[in-house]
């Protein structure tokens, strides 16, 4: 049995593990507070060129979506959230046990649209109902597109325009950064939002999300809501090290070209196949439209995500290729397929 089933089974990159085996017996203080974590930040606020920023590891992408929307929104304020949106489908109402509503909007290849913004604040208009306070995204988003720079900056405008924070939710960050096509960096994105975040746990690392917050009226009080939550770990160190081990030597990107190499080689051997494809992606994750008879033969001997039903005879299953996907098992997938 292979896996394609997600992009975090694999523990982590080699160079984050020989950093864990370097440090294991060294003595480090609490809670980020170490040198690691400093370093870490460093090299991270070197990639966005905004040394005004602050960075904030925590472990998880649940867990970091509901701290920042928590920490940024008043009681009576609301996310306005793509309705493919990970917040509003995955995440067990995370948002919401926190007191918050997630507004969903229609959107465009899982990305959401600068005038479904406009039609969310506008169907919002007094004290009678929660106010819009935020917008967040996914890049790349749940369906494996990404956005180009210039529909983040109209999403961006928009949002300035209405007063609305823009979060950037940057579980498969890496991904879209290294897809074709892609004419975005960290830079760029720092310039573009309030917040975003880095993921580690999707691509290489053991575990681990680096928060950027470049709007600094949302960090005063980060720390507060981290701890509150559960979030300020003890062992902070180790978070600071998976990003330490990511940022040093472009290890980060690196990880995230490989997986979207072999996600490249996976459509094009679908298409060679004639098998159809629900959406078109740059970046790791693949949505092949198969014959129910044909899915579960392949199920014998690949794990995948079953996403969602296509008619009476066909599936939809999703494919996800990682930092650590072999050769071996992308020349195996599509000999079987």
């Amino acid at each position: 049995m292979i896996s394609f089933k997600n992009d975090y089974s694999e523990g982590a990159c080699e160079a984050i593990l020989e950093l864990m085996q370097a440090e294991n017996r060294e003595q480090h203080p609490g809670y980020g507070t170490d040198a690691i974590c400093e370093e870490a930040r460093r090299l991270i606020l070197e990639q966005i060129d905004c040394p005004q920023a602050a960075v904030h590891f925590l472990v998880g992408g649940t867990q970091t979506n509901r701290i920042v929307i928590a920490n940024t929104l008043r009681p009576y304020e609301a996310v306005i959230a793509v309705e493919t949106g990970h917040i509003n489908t995955h995440e067990t109402g995370a948002i919401e046990s926190s007191g918050h509503k997630v507004i969903a909007v229609a959107g465009k290849d899982g990305k959401i649209l600068p005038e479904a913004i406009e039609q969310a604040v506008a169907a919002h208009p007094d004290e009678h109902m929660v106010k819009p306070a935020m917008v967040y995204i996914s890049n790349a988003t749940e369906i494996g597109t990404i956005y180009t720079e210039q529909e983040l900056a109209a999403v961006s405008a928009v949002c300035r325009k209405l007063g609305l924070k823009l979060f950037v939710d940057g579980a498969r960050l890496g991904s879209a950064l290294t897809a074709q096509g892609n004419d975005l960096t960290l830079k760029k994105l720092a310039e573009l939002c309030d917040v975003f975040y880095i993921g580690g746990t999707k691509n290489g690392a053991l575990f681990g999300e680096a928060v950027v917050i470049t709007n600094p009226e949302l960090d005063c009080n980060f720390r507060y809501m981290m701890k509150q939550s559960g979030a300020l770990l003890a062992k902070g160190w180790l978070l600071g090290l998976q990003f330490l081990g990511l940022f040093r030597s472009e290890t980060f990107f690196k990880l995230a070209g490989h997986a979207n190499a072999m996600a490249d080689q996976i459509r094009a051997g679908l298409k060679k196949a004639g098998i159809p494809l629900l959406t078109e992606t740059p970046t790791n994750q693949i949505f092949p439209i198969l014959e129910n008879k044909k899915m579960e033969v392949l199920s014998r001997e690949v794990a995948f995500e079953t996403w969602e039903k296509a008619d009476d005879t066909h599936t939809v299953i999703r494919l996800v290729t990682s930092w650590a996907t072999t050769q071996e098992q992308v020349d195996k997938l599509l000999s079987l397929l």
